[in-house]
Parts: structure tokens; sequence; C-alpha cells
């Protein structure tokens, strides 16, 4: 292990132990065998170095994320995507909280990295018709849902002690954004499952490339997005 990684290893352990969730730089370097010095030159500051900590805390959070395998069943997948996400919260808590701190004068890229993964992984729900509004959308609720559940059980242990409760928001958000039959996805015209249908067209558009022309591909699409937002709606 590297000098740097060696310290940030050591900024978090501390910062999980902390009872006020904070860290003197002297502290880290000592638990790292280094001198004041190294970490102004490897870092700047505290605020560089817990800067640096968060870009690490994705960097291990984007690595499991792309590393995962791909199953065929893309819902299994979006299950076992949200599960790794609170797993990795409830295993890093005081980084966890932050990479997703509202305090960050800027979100770091790595999370544009996450959200983009995430969609990816719900436009395969699409493509399958399990899909009841468009990936962005989808993929939005998600996230927003996961990191709720995430920090507020690794940021007040105390009172969210539900051993189920992630599992408990995410099949509840699930049940309104996936379909349960990919079989009856134009089972009712006009209805939910008939909106999964159209984004399921619109998933598998890029697929077919050649078979219609820009512009009918581009009326298409606006057609499929209508029907999509029109079940949506009821």
């Amino acid at each position: 292990m590297d000098t740097r990684t060696k310290m940030l290893e050591a900024a978090e352990r501390l910062l999980d132990e902390s009872p006020d969730r904070d860290i003197a730089t002297r502290a880290v370097c000592e638990a790292a065998g280094v001198g004041a010095p190294v970490l102004y030159r490897l870092f700047g500051d505290k605020n560089g170095l817990l800067s640096a900590l968060v870009d690490y805390g994705f960097e291990r959070y984007l690595g499991a994320k792309r590393s995962a395998g791909r199953s065929e069943d893309p819902v299994a997948d979006l299950r076992s995507g949200w599960d790794t996400h609170t797993g990795f919260a409830l295993a890093h808590p005081a980084v966890y909280r932050l990479m997703f701190s509202p305090h960050l004068a800027e979100m770091p890229s790595a999370s544009k990295e996450a959200f983009s993964l995430l969609e990816q992984a719900l436009a395969r729900c699409a493509a399958v018709g399990r899909l009841r509004v468009e990936p962005r959308r989808a993929a939005q609720a998600v996230m927003s849902a996961n990191v709720g559940v995430a920090l507020n059980l690794v940021s007040q242990p105390d009172v969210y002690t539900d051993p189920g409760l992630s599992h408990r928001v995410r099949d509840a958000l699930f049940r309104d954004l996936l379909t349960e039959d990919p079989g009856a996805a134009a089972a009712e015209p006009g209805g939910p499952d008939a909106g999964a249908a159209a984004l399921r067209l619109a998933a598998l558009l890029p697929e077919a490339p050649g078979v219609l022309t820009g512009a009918e591909s581009a009326l298409l699409r606006e057609w499929l997005d209508r029907i999509s937002a029109g079940a949506a709606g009821r």
C-alpha cells in the first residue's frame, strides 16, 4: 500500500471511530506513520484530505459497480445493485456520508457515472418490457431513494433500527416502477403496461439500425414517448 492510500485508509478508520465525525490531521499522520509535511505535500490541507477521501470512496464504489456481472434477468441485477449500494454505505459509513454530503460545493464527476450506470441498468429493464417510466426518470427515483435510505442507516442508526428497511423501501419503489409480467405489457391499451411496451420498443430501436430512416425513427420515438408519458400519468 502506497503512502497516499495508507493515509486515506487511516483517515477513514479514524472518521468511523470518531464520535463527533471529525478528525485531526495530526492523528491521521500518526496512524499512518508519517510526518505532517507528507500530508501537506499529498493533500494540501485537511479539506484536501477529505476531498481525496471522497474520490477514494467513489473509486471503490464504482469499481464494485463496474465489475458486477450481468445476469439474464435485468430486474434481478437492479435489485442486486440496490443492495450493493446499501452494503457499501454500511461498510464505509463515514466515507459514504462524505460522498453524498449536501455540503459539497460540487458533486464529484464520479457521482454522474454512478447515475449513468443505474440508468443503463434500468434501460435493460425497459428493453424486456419491465419498466413503466422512462429510464432517466426511474433512475432519479431509485438513486434518491437508495441514497436516502443509506444515509439514514449510517447517520441515525439508533433511529433507523429496522434491519429490513432497505428491502422494504426497495420493493415498494420497484412495485411502482416495474411491471410484474412482461408478457402482459400490451394487455391494456393505453394503460400502464402499454407504457411499458412503448418503453421496450424505444429501448430496442438502437438495435435495429437501417430499418427506419432518421426522420421515421424520430417520429416513432415521439409517439412512443407520448404513449409512455400518457400511461405514467394515469
